[in-house]
């Protein structure tokens, strides 16, 4: 059975930086893409960043110089890097398979609160 686990998620002051983690089980990670999605309260889930099971990689304009997303097929792990982090990134950020929002598997989510 398919299953996503975040972690990495906290409270962090303006500026500063967090690494989210999410391990993937019951799949074959290296032949899938993975993304990381968000969620403001009030907002539609919206794509952060994603990347291909060949590497390929993909930001959205906000995020793009500040985000860094990766994968170690060894541990089924995708990770997001997010340095210079504002307010407006504060969400729950969800990992799930796939790029489009449509389809795929989701994770449970992993909060990420940025104070001002």
């Amino acid at each position: 059975q398919l299953q996503l686990v975040e972690s990495g998620g906290g409270l962090v002051q303006a500026g500063g930086s967090l690494r989210l983690s999410c391990v993937a089980s019951g799949i074959i990670f290296s032949i899938n893409d993975m993304s990381w999605y968000r969620q403001a309260p009030g907002k539609q889930r919206e794509l952060v960043a994603a990347i291909a099971s060949g590497g390929y990689t993909n930001y959205a304009d906000l995020v793009k110089g500040r985000f860094t997303i990766s994968r170690d097929n060894a541990k089924k792990t995708v990770y997001l890097q997010m340095n210079s982090l504002k307010p407006e990134d504060t969400a729950v950020y969800y990992c799930k398979t796939g790029w489009a929002a449509g389809g795929g598997s989701w994770g449970q989510g992993t909060q990420v609160t940025v104070t001002s």
